[in-house]
């Protein structure tokens, strides 16, 4: 029996409406699990799909494995019946809306991996329903979303906007961002059809800012984060430059920043990390070539932000030079994580960094208070908790990460020498001649 597009969508409708429809999250990763939880919170029944066994064991169990999920929160999602997670994508075919939350990373030369993408999209095209609404939220170049998933439910005999319906609407999750969330986030969504995008709208809700096809949408997200990518590679070069002229680059982007309108302040760092802002421009890149065209501006920025690991490499070796050998020096790093006030490692510049300086110095000790451990180069060194012990034994303390949990007055009491990567210690009030700024 044939179901009319009216019916079917209408009977979508309702469930949204009425908070019945089933919701499944492919992929419960930072972005797929605060998703789940999120919907969990308002009242959906979400399950959650991954391919990871020992995943799907611990949340089902209410342990969370990411920092901004707290463990009592999904305990009481799960009690409640309002969360569960599966490794069996055969449970798709009972899900009314499919989020896909997989990630998008990049290869040895930046080229694209969309191959969770596929294998999500293969999965969705084998076992989705009639009536389903499958939305990517995947940061990826334009077209992904009609290559990977429209035109393959095209060819399995479904008619997209009519018996089943595709939108996109990249994520804008911020990790151990504690003011902006998926409550008062606005969340950008383009549909295939005008139709697609009506149900992707009321599913998302209030938050929702809607285009006109899901290219800009895609789009969208990438000049997102092709912005910050170029600007920070703005304020990473003046960085340098600043230093040859022996002018403070954190004085000057203060007095910039002065300025009421057209200026919006970027700070430098050891380099740019995470899985978003070193990752996505490059998807652009990628699309960019097949059509032929170049994307200067991102590749040039792409020298420049991955060359500030070897800047400050080449700084802590030259202020450790006019106090000792660098081979003999003991060195302390403050913060190893890509970003302040969470635990994850992965893709972090100040790892980089200390690769670099590992064959170069006596000892590293890194004080990381969100982690225990670092994965470098085949082998896993140990993390401390801050202990006054450590730095006062050390030659040179690098604040890598200035999470806030860290007190600087006491890092300064301990430290007999500090390099300050991100001029905390002077944005604390905190003034000392042992104190050298990036």
């Amino acid at each position: 029996m044939t179901i009319s597009l009216t019916t079917l969508s209408q009977e979508l409708q309702k469930k949204i409406y009425s908070k019945t429809a089933r919701v499944g999250v492919i992929g419960l990763g930072y972005v797929g699990l605060p998703t789940a939880c999120h919907y969990s919170s308002v009242g959906y029944k979400v399950t959650g799909f991954d391919i990871s066994t020992e995943k799907v064991d611990l949340l089902n169990r209410g342990h969370s494995y990411i920092d901004d999920i707290d463990s009592l929160e999904l305990l009481e999602y799960v009690n409640s019946s309002l969360f569960s997670a599966t490794t069996d994508m055969n449970e798709l075919d009972k899900m009314d809306i499919i989020l896909i939350c997989v990630p998008t990373p990049i290869n040895k030369v930046k080229e694209p991996d969309t191959s969770f993408i596929k294998s999500a999209g293969e999965k969705v095209v084998e076992f989705a329903s009639k009536g389903t609404l499958v939305i990517l939220e995947s940061t990826t170049y334009p077209g992904t979303t009609e290559e990977f998933i429209v035109n393959p439910l095209i060819k399995k005999g479904f008619i997209v906007g009519e018996s089943i319906f595709v939108a996109y609407s990249p994520e804008r999750i911020d990790p151990g961002n504690k003011i902006y969330n998926l409550d008062n986030t606005p969340k950008v969504v383009g549909g295939y059809t005008e139709n697609c995008l009506e149900l992707a709208r009321e599913f998302i809700g209030h938050t929702a800012h809607c285009v006109s096809d899901v290219r800009v949408a895609e789009m969208s997200k990438i000049y997102e984060n092709t912005f910050r990518w170029i600007n920070t590679a703005l304020v990473n070069e003046f960085t340098i430059i600043c230093k040859e002229l022996d002018i403070n680059i954190w004085e000057t982007i203060e007095a910039a920043s002065s300025k009421p309108y057209g200026f919006m302040k970027f700070t430098p760092g050891i380099g740019v990390g995470g899985h978003c802002i070193p990752v996505d421009p490059f998807y652009l890149t990628y699309k960019a070539k097949e059509n032929g065209l170049r994307t200067k501006m991102i590749e040039l920025a792409g020298e420049i932000n991955d060359g500030m690991v070897q800047f400050n490499y080449h700084r802590i070796i030259d202020i450790l030079s006019d106090n000792k050998l660098p081979k003999h020096a003991n060195i302390v790093i403050l913060g190893a994580a890509y970003k302040i006030d969470i635990g994850d490692l992965r893709e972090s510049p100040v790892v980089r960094l200390i690769e670099k300086l590992q064959n170069k110095v006596k000892t590293i000790k890194i004080i990381e208070p969100y982690s225990n451990h670092v994965e470098m180069n085949g082998t896993t060194i140990p993390c401390y908790e801050y202990d006054s012990k450590i730095v006062q034994n050390s030659d040179l303390v690098v604040i890598g990460t200035p999470h806030s949990c860290f007190d600087w007055e006491k890092v300064k009491k301990d430290s007999n020498l500090i390099f300050d990567t991100k001029n905390v210690m002077y944005d604390n009030g905190i003034l000392s001649e042992k104190i050298v700024v990036m």
